[in-house]
């Protein structure tokens, strides 16, 4: 199985959000990002619209042949977009009004109803739904009870790690992966990855998908966004032994 990458794309919105005009757009972003190499492009359409808007995820819907993963909070607004537009996955995330990024993994366990709800109206629409979560087991039995096809593993940990930590977070995540899989769910991972750190979680047996944004957006400044694509997934071949 060869390991998927898709490209997030938030943190062009948030540029041109700066700016309040059309630049950078997203779309075009997203276009170049496919031609790249990438698997899949994710947004996250967050409720206040911080970054990325709703005209952004309903053009590159249309744009972009390779999958579209939408990050939402599980807002009825935000669910009923989804619903509209029926990208091919949606990611349930928590969300905080004053964070820079998500931080940390959804509580499926402490919110399981109002999850199962969401879960089953997604795939009611033919979305296939994913939940972010810490790589704790009580989170990923939860998100196989809430109906969920797969979870997205949050590495920020792994990320942040230092010293034998690294290895601590590593195991963590592999063994996160395995009781998924157990469970019959999909098993992503995401956060906080760059083109040092990434090799480690490309390793991991079970991982189909990669959901990488910032390190790639901050390489693209210096050598071009198809580039800073291209690299990442170099580093993502050696890591998993295919180079």
């Amino acid at each position: 199985m060869t390991l998927r990458l898709g490209v997030n794309i938030d943190h062009v919105a948030t540029l041109r959000q700066a700016r309040g005009g059309s630049q950078p757009d997203p779309v075009h972003a997203a276009v170049i990002v496919e031609q790249a190499g990438a698997d899949g492009i994710t947004l996250h359409v967050r409720e206040d619209r911080r970054h990325v808007q709703e005209r952004d995820l309903r053009v590159i819907a249309e744009a972009v042949a390779v999958p579209v993963n939408l990050e939402l909070s599980v807002d009825p607004a935000g669910v009923a977009l989804a619903a509209a537009v029926r990208p091919a996955n949606v990611c349930l995330v928590p969300e905080h009004r004053q964070e820079l990024t998500t931080e940390g993994g959804l509580d499926v366990r402490g919110t399981l109803s109002r999850v199962s709800e969401v879960v089953s109206e997604l795939r009611e629409a033919g979305i296939q739904v994913q939940l972010f979560v810490d790589p704790v087991a009580a989170q990923i039995e939860a998100s196989a009870e809430a109906g969920a096809q797969g979870v997205e593993i949050h590495t920020g940990a792994y990320a942040n790690a230092r010293g034998d930590e690294v290895r601590r977070e590593l195991d963590c995540t592999r063994e996160s992966v395995q009781l998924a899989q157990r469970l019959g769910l999909r098993a992503h991972a995401g956060h906080g990855l760059d083109y040092r750190n990434v090799g480690a979680i490309a390793a991991i047996a079970g991982i189909e998908e990669l959901n990488i944004g910032h390190s790639i957006i901050s390489r693209a400044v210096f050598v071009g966004l198809s580039r800073a694509v291209q690299e990442m997934k170099s580093s993502m071949r050696r890591g998993s032994g295919i180079d």
